[in-house]
């Protein structure tokens, strides 16, 4: 299980929000820094997302990215804002390993599936979801600020036949929240599709990475093959290179 470093950009300033909430923001400077500060520690791969963009679609920070990209010797998973095949381009050229598309997969699935084709292996499913009254697990668009009205499970059978590159599964109830991440939601994910996992959210001690290393889904018994972890890195509440280790399969 890989671990991705998460660097979110607002306003050219690397943040952190609490359960995607834009108005519990925490700012933690220079991303450049940031990224400087997690690859020297051991960082193996980097993830960037544009709030802005993902918001507003108005790639304000592409410029900040782009300088990441190039600054640093990893591969670095961008997202944020992305809804056109344009926008895929430029971002690949840029240097970035990875694309993450989530909203324009829901809103123009025509789209991301022609995008998800023509870079095959390059596209990322981004998966962010809350819990719904009903129990079911809803898909967010535009920056997690709308519901989708589209279930998880729905989601994964329009996408189970793309060349996808993985897909990127956020609890956004537990972002930002060091409360643990959602296993079960991940299981169920695991079972549904035959993608790399990477999972999101709620990672706040090591105990919680050791938890996504050993999951095995009920029915298949998949493993997550990365996950990402953002504020329990740049609060300190985890080292880079105790998370790298705890993510090894012989930790």
């Amino acid at each position: 299980m890989e671990l991705y470093c998460a660097i979110d950009l607002r306003g050219g300033q690397a943040v952190r929000l609490h359960q995607g909430d834009f108005d519990k923001e925490r700012s933690f400077g220079d991303p450049l820094e940031l990224a400087d500060r997690f690859v020297a520690a051991g960082a193996p791969r980097l993830h960037v997302v544009d709030l802005d963009a993902a918001r507003t679609s108005e790639p304000i920070n592409r410029a900040v990215i782009r300088r990441v990209v190039e600054r640093v010797p990893v591969p670095v998973q961008v997202g944020g804002g992305v809804r056109t095949d344009d926008d895929v381009a430029v971002l690949l050229g840029m240097g970035a390993d990875r694309v993450v598309m989530g909203t324009t997969a829901l809103r123009e699935p025509d789209v991301a599936h022609a995008c998800a084709a023509r870079f095959a292996g390059r596209i990322v499913l981004a998966l962010d979801y809350r819990h719904r009254a009903d129990g079911e697990r809803e898909a967010a668009v535009a920056g997690w600020s709308e519901g989708s009205g589209v279930t998880v499970s729905a989601l994964l059978d329009a996408w189970r036949d793309d060349p996808l590159a993985a897909v990127a599964v956020t609890s956004i109830e537990r972002d930002g929240t060091g409360a643990g991440p959602d296993l079960e939601g991940l299981g169920d994910v695991l079972d549904r599709c035959d993608h790399p996992v990477v999972a999101s959210g709620g990672v706040g001690a090591l105990s919680d990475l050791h938890a996504l290393r050993e999951l095995r889904s009920p029915v298949r018994t998949r493993t997550l093959t990365g996950v990402i972890v953002g504020m329990a890195l740049v609060d300190g509440s985890l080292e880079v290179g105790e998370a790298v280790a705890a993510c090894s399969r012989s930790a």
